[in-house]
């Protein structure tokens, strides 16, 4: 069983950054896909950004250029680096961890962009 764990939310004005840590433990494999999705109230989650075990990247348009996902494998932990941010950026971002047809998914941090 895997568990993961976000770090980092918060509140920032417009413009700032953030970043985001994620934690896996338990039986965590070296072959994986980690990811960060997020979800505004009243609407669906999205993938914002995934990152394989060998380092290749996926980012949501509207994040590109603003956003970095980026993975350590010896902590096993995956970041997600947010600048430029918008208020639109506003929701609850979940830390995804993805095996074969196994997905175990953290409690979610909430990041709030408000002048």
């Amino acid at each position: 069983q895997v568990q993961v764990v976000e770090y980092g939310g918060g509140l920032v004005q417009p413009g700032g950054s953030l970043r985001l840590s994620c934690a896996a433990s338990g039986n965590v494999f070296s072959i994986y896909t980690m990811g960060w999705y997020r979800q505004a109230p009243g609407k669906q989650r999205e993938l914002v950004a995934a990152i394989t075990n060998d380092g290749t990247t996926t980012y949501a348009d509207s994040v590109k250029g603003r956003f970095t996902i980026s993975r350590d494998n010896a902590k096993n932990t995956v970041y997600l680096q947010m600048n430029s941010l918008k208020p639109e950026d506003t929701a609850v971002y979940y830390c995804n961890y993805h095996r074969w047809s196994f997905d175990s998914w953290g409690r979610g941090t909430q990041v709030t962009v408000s002048s």
